[in-house]
């Protein structure tokens, strides 16, 4: 009896510490999906700039490039909380700059804002 118990004891616990961690990576993956949407939403309907928008896309893969170099080695608890705080920021700045009425060029802006590249004072 304990012959077979011990293999299938392993086995479970095995199974047990894998799940968490396909779990993590789907939740990882949703999460940069999610944000990503809301980005994309966020240019068609006006409220986030293109440069906006470019630099939260940015942001977003510099996470997934350390999202990256973190599984190389195994995704470790720590490592997790500071995909979830990256995460967080990401999503605190996309909420930002989609409410802070900077509605593209033109609105909202300066209405001196050009291009002063023939100004002296520039």
């Amino acid at each position: 009896m304990k012959k077979i118990l011990i293999p299938i004891v392993a086995v479970s616990a095995l199974a047990a510490a894998t799940v968490p961690a396909v779990a993590s990576a789907q939740s990882i993956n949703q999460r940069q999906d999610q944000l990503e949407r809301r980005i994309d939403i966020g240019q068609r309907n006006g409220t986030l700039t293109r440069g906006e928008a470019y630099r939260l896309r940015a942001e977003l893969r510099e996470t997934a490039r350390l999202e990256d170099r973190y599984r190389r080695g195994g995704l470790n608890g720590w490592e997790r909380a500071d995909l979830d705080r990256r995460f967080d920021r990401i999503s605190a700045q996309i909420r930002y700059e989609r409410h802070d009425r900077d509605y593209g060029y033109g609105y909202g802006h300066d209405r001196d804002y050009r291009d002063h590249r023939d100004d002296r004072r520039w």
